[in-house]
């Protein structure tokens, strides 16, 4: 039986190499280009202040097109709600204030998320799903024995971790048994936490003007946002498993 050839290793010099022509080139670039880039973000800010003067002029406009955007995204199934979160709060910072923009931004985008959300599960149930079954029917009968055993609890789960992509939960619920009624005010409530936590952290982050005036530094708040934001799926997932023990004490007793 022939041995398999040793896989050769990369000399440990030749990585160093690589890093210092990587910083080289960094550093070139920034040479060479330094006053494009700082161009380019006092361009931003340019069109930040444009933004927050069109805010001003018509706040009730600018709130129902951010939300009917939200809402198109989030029913279309597109990626990118995280995002937009953090940037809704971030701009909601700007005109309202850190507890205001947190206010008006989780009202807003946790009614709009679920909206969203609703229209994925319906689209899915009423125009894909006799095809989505037969395809993935025999995958799709696990979903429906969860439901059947924990309920609307297994879809709050699903909700608080962000493990599961929000747009796939929307297209996968949308072909079991659950009543429309139900998924919306499961996915409200089970959303809640992420959308305050996704806001909060979007409220943390500098104007545009800021940076170009005095540069990028994160401050102690930023900091622990940001943590926060990789802490959180930890401590969900060590409170469901936590309820889910007591629960099966109780129905064992």
């Amino acid at each position: 039986m022939s041995q398999s050839p040793e896989k050769k290793r990369v000399h440990p010099s030749i990585k160093w190499i690589v890093v210092a022509a990587l910083l080289v080139a960094l550093t070139g670039g920034y040479l060479v280009y330094g006053n494009e880039i700082g161009n380019f973000w006092r361009s931003l800010a340019e069109r930040e202040q444009q933004l927050l003067e069109f805010q001003a002029a018509r706040p009730a406009l600018t709130l129902v097109a951010a939300f009917l955007v939200y809402t198109a995204v989030t029913g279309a199934s597109l990626p990118g709600a995280t995002i937009m979160t953090l940037m809704l709060g971030w701009f909601l910072a700007r005109v309202y204030g850190p507890v205001g923009g947190v206010t008006v931004g989780v009202l807003m985008i946790s009614f709009a998320s679920t909206s969203g959300a609703t229209i994925a599960f319906l689209i899915s149930r009423y125009l894909f799903r006799d095809w989505l079954q037969q395809k993935y029917g025999e995958r799709l009968a696990k979903f429906n024995q969860a439901l059947r055993r924990e309920g609307a609890f297994y879809l709050f789960t699903l909700r608080l971790l962000p493990a599961v992509p929000f747009f796939l939960i929307n297209v996968v619920m949308g072909l079991t048994p659950i009543r429309v009624r139900t998924f919306w005010w499961v996915s409200q409530l089970g959303m809640l936490p992420g959308t305050t936590l996704y806001v909060w952290v979007g409220t943390t982050l500098p104007g545009l003007q800021e940076i170009v005036e005095s540069g990028y530094r994160p401050n102690v708040t930023t900091i622990v946002a940001f943590i926060s934001l990789g802490v959180f799926p930890l401590v969900v997932k060590k409170g469901m498993e936590k309820i889910r023990a007591r629960s099966v004490e109780h129905a064992e007793e």
